[in-house]
Protein backbone atom coordinates (compact mmCIF):
# COMPACT_ATOMS: atom_id res chain seq x y z
CA UNK A 1 0.00 0.00 0.00
CA UNK A 2 1.31 3.19 -0.98
CA UNK A 3 1.76 5.91 1.43
CA UNK A 4 -0.07 8.90 1.72
CA UNK A 5 1.61 11.77 2.56
CA UNK A 6 -0.18 15.18 4.02
CA UNK A 7 -1.31 17.50 1.47
CA UNK A 8 0.82 20.57 1.87
CA UNK A 9 -1.25 24.03 2.85
CA UNK A 10 -0.42 27.43 2.72
CA UNK A 11 -1.51 29.88 5.88
CA UNK A 12 -2.62 32.93 4.68
CA UNK A 13 -3.77 36.36 6.83
CA UNK A 14 -7.38 35.48 8.53
CA UNK A 15 -8.80 38.51 7.23
CA UNK A 16 -11.62 37.49 4.44
CA UNK A 17 -10.65 38.80 0.68
CA UNK A 18 -12.81 39.23 -2.44
CA UNK A 19 -11.48 36.59 -5.11
CA UNK A 20 -9.26 37.65 -7.69
CA UNK A 21 -11.53 37.35 -10.94
CA UNK A 22 -9.95 35.93 -13.99
CA UNK A 23 -11.94 36.55 -17.36
CA UNK A 24 -10.49 33.65 -20.06
CA UNK A 25 -11.52 34.56 -23.44
CA UNK A 26 -9.84 31.41 -25.68
CA UNK A 27 -9.69 32.45 -29.09
CA UNK A 28 -10.74 30.27 -31.89
CA UNK A 29 -8.03 27.46 -32.51
CA UNK A 30 -6.52 28.80 -28.74
CA UNK A 31 -3.49 26.50 -27.29
CA UNK A 32 -5.51 24.28 -25.08
CA UNK A 33 -1.73 23.66 -23.03
CA UNK A 34 -1.85 27.62 -22.50
CA UNK A 35 -4.84 28.26 -20.81
CA UNK A 36 -5.33 25.07 -19.14
CA UNK A 37 -1.79 25.62 -17.00
CA UNK A 38 -3.13 29.23 -16.07
CA UNK A 39 -6.49 28.18 -15.00
CA UNK A 40 -4.97 25.11 -12.76
CA UNK A 41 -1.92 27.38 -11.13
CA UNK A 42 -5.46 29.23 -10.11
CA UNK A 43 -7.61 26.34 -8.90
CA UNK A 44 -3.99 25.20 -7.32
CA UNK A 45 -3.67 28.32 -5.54
CA UNK A 46 -7.07 27.94 -3.94
CA UNK A 47 -6.42 23.98 -3.02
CA UNK A 48 -3.58 24.76 -1.06
CA UNK A 49 -4.80 28.13 0.67
CA UNK A 50 -8.09 25.97 1.45
CA UNK A 51 -9.43 29.49 0.16
CA UNK A 52 -11.34 30.62 -3.01
CA UNK A 53 -8.67 33.54 -4.17
CA UNK A 54 -9.28 33.43 -7.43
CA UNK A 55 -12.34 32.72 -9.75
CA UNK A 56 -12.55 32.59 -13.39
CA UNK A 57 -15.02 32.07 -16.19
CA UNK A 58 -14.98 31.85 -20.07
CA UNK A 59 -16.05 34.57 -22.20
CA UNK A 60 -15.84 34.74 -26.39
CA UNK A 61 -17.46 36.05 -29.10
CA UNK A 62 -21.41 34.66 -29.34
CA UNK A 63 -21.19 33.21 -25.77
CA UNK A 64 -21.93 29.62 -26.76
CA UNK A 65 -18.81 27.64 -27.71
CA UNK A 66 -15.06 27.81 -28.77
CA UNK A 67 -12.35 25.03 -30.10
CA UNK A 68 -8.64 24.90 -29.02
CA UNK A 69 -6.54 23.69 -31.62
CA UNK A 70 -6.19 20.20 -30.28
CA UNK A 71 -10.13 19.60 -31.76
CA UNK A 72 -11.19 19.86 -28.31
CA UNK A 73 -14.43 22.22 -27.99
CA UNK A 74 -15.32 24.13 -24.65
CA UNK A 75 -18.88 25.74 -23.60
CA UNK A 76 -18.18 29.32 -22.85
CA UNK A 77 -19.96 30.92 -19.97
CA UNK A 78 -20.79 34.32 -21.72
CA UNK A 79 -20.91 36.56 -24.38
CA UNK A 80 -18.37 39.62 -24.70
CA UNK A 81 -19.88 41.66 -21.95
CA UNK A 82 -19.24 44.43 -19.79
CA UNK A 83 -16.47 43.62 -17.08
CA UNK A 84 -15.68 45.71 -13.88
CA UNK A 85 -12.93 47.07 -13.27
CA UNK A 86 -11.53 44.66 -10.94
CA UNK A 87 -11.46 41.60 -13.21
CA UNK A 88 -8.28 40.75 -15.06
CA UNK A 89 -8.85 39.75 -19.30
CA UNK A 90 -6.48 36.95 -20.16
CA UNK A 91 -6.89 36.30 -24.20
CA UNK A 92 -6.09 33.02 -25.19
CA UNK A 93 -4.19 32.82 -28.67
CA UNK A 94 -3.05 29.78 -30.65
CA UNK A 95 -3.59 29.29 -34.02
CA UNK A 96 -4.01 31.63 -36.91
CA UNK A 97 -4.59 34.33 -34.11
CA UNK A 98 -4.68 37.01 -37.30
CA UNK A 99 -8.01 35.50 -38.50
CA UNK A 100 -9.78 34.99 -34.87
CA UNK A 101 -8.66 38.45 -33.77
CA UNK A 102 -12.43 40.31 -35.01
CA UNK A 103 -13.12 44.09 -35.19
CA UNK A 104 -15.81 43.07 -32.08
CA UNK A 105 -13.20 41.69 -30.15
CA UNK A 106 -10.93 44.43 -30.32
CA UNK A 107 -13.73 47.16 -30.04
CA UNK A 108 -14.70 45.54 -26.94
CA UNK A 109 -11.01 44.80 -25.48
CA UNK A 110 -10.22 48.72 -25.90
CA UNK A 111 -13.54 49.76 -24.62
CA UNK A 112 -12.77 47.43 -21.50
CA UNK A 113 -9.26 48.61 -21.33
CA UNK A 114 -10.51 52.02 -21.01
CA UNK A 115 -11.67 51.50 -17.62
CA UNK A 116 -8.55 50.44 -16.51
CA UNK A 117 -8.26 46.86 -16.08
CA UNK A 118 -5.70 44.29 -16.62
CA UNK A 119 -4.91 43.12 -19.71
CA UNK A 120 -2.92 39.66 -20.89
CA UNK A 121 -2.42 38.24 -24.03
CA UNK A 122 -0.99 34.40 -23.55
CA UNK A 123 0.59 32.46 -26.57
CA UNK A 124 -0.23 34.88 -29.56
CA UNK A 125 -2.71 36.65 -28.13
CA UNK A 126 -0.30 39.23 -27.88
CA UNK A 127 -0.93 39.83 -31.54
CA UNK A 128 -4.46 40.59 -30.42
CA UNK A 129 -3.61 43.28 -27.82
CA UNK A 130 -1.40 44.86 -29.94
CA UNK A 131 -4.02 45.12 -33.02
CA UNK A 132 -6.14 46.92 -30.23
CA UNK A 133 -3.57 49.18 -29.65
CA UNK A 134 -3.14 47.71 -25.74
CA UNK A 135 0.51 47.68 -26.22
CA UNK A 136 1.74 50.44 -27.56
CA UNK A 137 4.62 52.02 -25.78
CA UNK A 138 4.63 48.61 -24.09
CA UNK A 139 7.72 45.81 -23.83
CA UNK A 140 6.15 42.23 -24.99
CA UNK A 141 6.45 38.86 -25.55
CA UNK A 142 4.71 36.29 -28.54
CA UNK A 143 5.38 33.04 -29.37
CA UNK A 144 9.11 32.89 -30.94
CA UNK A 145 7.52 31.72 -34.31
CA UNK A 146 5.61 34.59 -34.45
CA UNK A 147 8.48 36.98 -33.40
CA UNK A 148 9.24 38.13 -36.72
CA UNK A 149 6.09 38.95 -38.34
CA UNK A 150 5.06 41.09 -34.80
CA UNK A 151 8.25 42.91 -35.11
CA UNK A 152 7.36 44.00 -38.35
CA UNK A 153 3.99 44.77 -38.02
CA UNK A 154 4.11 46.52 -34.46
CA UNK A 155 6.83 48.79 -34.26
CA UNK A 156 5.34 51.00 -31.63
CA UNK A 157 5.56 48.00 -29.46
CA UNK A 158 9.12 46.62 -27.74
CA UNK A 159 9.45 42.99 -28.38
CA UNK A 160 11.58 40.96 -26.20
CA UNK A 161 12.41 37.78 -25.70
CA UNK A 162 11.48 36.81 -22.49
CA UNK A 163 9.08 34.23 -21.38
CA UNK A 164 7.15 37.05 -20.44
CA UNK A 165 6.52 40.21 -19.28
CA UNK A 166 4.11 42.21 -17.33
CA UNK A 167 4.22 46.03 -17.59
CA UNK A 168 1.82 47.98 -15.92
CA UNK A 169 -1.75 46.38 -16.40
CA UNK A 170 -0.18 44.62 -19.81
CA UNK A 171 0.51 40.87 -19.64
CA UNK A 172 2.49 39.02 -22.71
CA UNK A 173 3.64 35.33 -22.78
CA UNK A 174 5.50 33.50 -25.19
CA UNK A 175 3.29 30.10 -24.99
CA UNK A 176 3.77 26.98 -23.74
CA UNK A 177 4.57 26.78 -20.45
CA UNK A 178 5.06 30.57 -20.06
CA UNK A 179 1.49 30.40 -18.73
CA UNK A 180 2.72 28.82 -15.36
CA UNK A 181 5.91 31.36 -15.23
CA UNK A 182 3.10 34.14 -15.26
CA UNK A 183 0.42 33.26 -13.09
CA UNK A 184 3.26 32.11 -10.17
CA UNK A 185 4.42 35.59 -10.78
CA UNK A 186 0.59 36.92 -9.94
CA UNK A 187 0.21 34.51 -7.20
CA UNK A 188 3.68 35.51 -5.24
CA UNK A 189 2.61 39.22 -5.97
CA UNK A 190 -1.08 39.09 -4.62
CA UNK A 191 0.09 36.42 -2.04
CA UNK A 192 3.45 35.62 -1.09
CA UNK A 193 6.53 33.37 -2.33
CA UNK A 194 5.38 30.55 -0.12
CA UNK A 195 2.00 30.07 -1.96
CA UNK A 196 3.67 30.45 -5.69
CA UNK A 197 6.31 27.86 -4.74
CA UNK A 198 3.22 25.75 -3.55
CA UNK A 199 1.14 25.83 -6.26
CA UNK A 200 4.69 25.19 -8.73
CA UNK A 201 5.28 22.00 -6.13
CA UNK A 202 1.90 20.54 -7.02
CA UNK A 203 2.72 21.29 -10.51
CA UNK A 204 5.72 19.85 -10.43
CA UNK A 205 7.24 22.55 -12.04
CA UNK A 206 11.41 22.45 -10.81
CA UNK A 207 12.58 25.58 -12.16
CA UNK A 208 9.85 28.65 -11.89
CA UNK A 209 11.63 30.96 -14.50
CA UNK A 210 11.45 34.67 -14.68
CA UNK A 211 10.96 37.42 -17.61
CA UNK A 212 14.41 37.62 -17.98
CA UNK A 213 14.63 34.13 -19.42
CA UNK A 214 14.27 32.86 -22.62
CA UNK A 215 11.58 31.30 -24.49
CA UNK A 216 13.70 29.62 -27.03
CA UNK A 217 16.40 26.82 -26.13
CA UNK A 218 19.87 27.52 -26.81
CA UNK A 219 21.62 27.79 -30.44
CA UNK A 220 23.80 24.13 -28.49
CA UNK A 221 20.83 22.94 -27.61
CA UNK A 222 18.63 23.34 -30.82
CA UNK A 223 21.40 22.45 -33.02
CA UNK A 224 22.78 19.53 -31.26
CA UNK A 225 25.55 20.68 -31.15
CA UNK A 226 28.55 22.70 -28.04
CA UNK A 227 30.86 24.51 -30.31
CA UNK A 228 31.31 28.00 -29.10
CA UNK A 229 32.33 29.53 -32.65
CA UNK A 230 29.29 28.10 -34.47
CA UNK A 231 26.58 29.04 -32.15
CA UNK A 232 28.37 32.44 -32.09
CA UNK A 233 28.03 32.15 -35.93
CA UNK A 234 24.88 31.47 -36.05
CA UNK A 235 23.34 33.63 -33.84
CA UNK A 236 25.26 36.41 -36.13
CA UNK A 237 22.54 34.94 -39.04
CA UNK A 238 19.87 35.15 -36.48
CA UNK A 239 20.56 38.80 -35.79
CA UNK A 240 21.13 39.81 -39.09
CA UNK A 241 18.23 38.57 -41.40
CA UNK A 242 17.26 41.97 -43.15
CA UNK A 243 21.32 42.46 -44.48
CA UNK A 244 22.87 39.25 -44.22
CA UNK A 245 26.54 38.84 -43.64
CA UNK A 246 29.34 37.49 -45.93
CA UNK A 247 31.07 34.12 -44.80
CA UNK A 248 34.06 35.68 -45.09
CA UNK A 249 32.83 38.40 -42.18
CA UNK A 250 31.54 35.93 -40.20
CA UNK A 251 34.79 33.88 -40.08
CA UNK A 252 36.80 37.04 -39.34
CA UNK A 253 34.23 37.94 -36.38
CA UNK A 254 34.96 34.60 -34.51
CA UNK A 255 38.64 34.52 -35.59
CA UNK A 256 38.56 31.59 -38.66
CA UNK A 257 39.03 31.50 -41.97
CA UNK A 258 36.29 31.70 -44.42
CA UNK A 259 37.58 27.60 -45.37
CA UNK A 260 37.50 26.67 -41.36
CA UNK A 261 33.97 27.95 -41.08
CA UNK A 262 33.51 25.84 -44.03
CA UNK A 263 34.64 23.18 -42.79
CA UNK A 264 32.78 23.95 -39.18
CA UNK A 265 29.31 23.74 -40.96
CA UNK A 266 30.09 20.52 -42.90
CA UNK A 267 31.17 18.54 -40.36
CA UNK A 268 28.45 19.58 -37.75
CA UNK A 269 25.66 20.50 -39.90
CA UNK A 270 26.27 18.83 -43.12
CA UNK A 271 25.74 22.55 -45.23
CA UNK A 272 27.23 25.17 -46.07
CA UNK A 273 27.60 28.34 -43.88
CA UNK A 274 25.59 30.38 -47.43
CA UNK A 275 22.88 27.73 -47.64
CA UNK A 276 22.53 27.51 -43.78
CA UNK A 277 21.87 30.99 -43.60
CA UNK A 278 19.48 30.73 -46.72
CA UNK A 279 17.34 28.44 -45.30
CA UNK A 280 17.18 30.88 -42.04
CA UNK A 281 16.44 33.62 -44.17
CA UNK A 282 13.57 31.41 -46.35
CA UNK A 283 12.37 30.26 -42.95
CA UNK A 284 11.27 34.14 -41.71
CA UNK A 285 10.09 34.61 -45.03
CA UNK A 286 7.66 31.98 -44.77
CA UNK A 287 6.54 33.08 -41.52
CA UNK A 288 5.94 36.74 -43.02
CA UNK A 289 3.79 35.28 -45.63
CA UNK A 290 1.90 33.28 -43.62
CA UNK A 291 1.34 35.88 -40.38
CA UNK A 292 1.15 38.95 -42.10
CA UNK A 293 -0.78 40.82 -44.99
CA UNK A 294 3.42 42.22 -46.01
CA UNK A 295 3.72 42.54 -49.92
CA UNK A 296 5.58 39.48 -51.52
CA UNK A 297 8.36 42.58 -52.30
CA UNK A 298 8.46 43.58 -48.89
CA UNK A 299 9.12 40.27 -47.74
CA UNK A 300 11.41 39.35 -50.14
CA UNK A 301 13.45 42.73 -48.26
CA UNK A 302 13.21 41.93 -44.91
CA UNK A 303 14.84 38.64 -45.77
CA UNK A 304 17.59 40.38 -47.48
CA UNK A 305 16.83 39.08 -50.84
CA UNK A 306 17.35 42.10 -53.52
CA UNK A 307 14.72 40.95 -55.92
CA UNK A 308 11.55 39.44 -56.48
CA UNK A 309 12.58 37.26 -58.72
CA UNK A 310 15.87 35.69 -56.51
CA UNK A 311 13.67 35.45 -53.62
CA UNK A 312 10.85 33.49 -55.40
CA UNK A 313 13.67 31.34 -57.22
CA UNK A 314 15.13 30.51 -53.96
CA UNK A 315 11.84 29.90 -51.94
CA UNK A 316 10.81 27.24 -55.13
CA UNK A 317 13.79 25.43 -54.47
CA UNK A 318 13.44 25.24 -50.83
CA UNK A 319 10.09 24.71 -50.22
CA UNK A 320 8.76 23.70 -54.03
CA UNK A 321 6.20 26.48 -54.38
CA UNK A 322 6.22 30.36 -55.15
CA UNK A 323 6.09 32.83 -52.24
CA UNK A 324 2.51 33.71 -53.85
CA UNK A 325 1.06 29.87 -54.23
CA UNK A 326 1.59 29.71 -51.15
CA UNK A 327 0.41 32.06 -49.56
CA UNK A 328 -2.69 31.46 -51.90
CA UNK A 329 -3.13 28.06 -50.14
CA UNK A 330 -2.52 29.26 -46.69
CA UNK A 331 -5.27 31.64 -47.13
CA UNK A 332 -7.83 29.16 -48.31
CA UNK A 333 -7.06 26.31 -45.92
CA UNK A 334 -8.37 28.97 -43.38
CA UNK A 335 -11.52 29.84 -45.46
CA UNK A 336 -12.54 26.58 -45.40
Amino acid sequence: MALQTPRQTVQLDTVPLRPRQFVFVPLENFSLHCMASAVDCLRIANRMSKRTLYSWRLLGEGGEEVTSSAGITFRLDGDLMELSREETVMVCGGLDVRQATTKRLLNWLRREARKGLAVGGLCTASYTLAAAGLLDGKRATIHWENQDSFAEEFDEVTLTKSIFVIDGNRMTTAGGTASIDLMLKIIANDHGEELANAVADQLIYSTIRTDQDSPRLSIPTRIGVRHPKLSRVIQMMEANIEEPISPSLLAKDVGMSTRQLERLFRRYLNRSPKRYYMELRLQKARNLLMQTDMSVINVALACGFASPSHFSKCYRAHYNTTPYRERGSHAARLSV
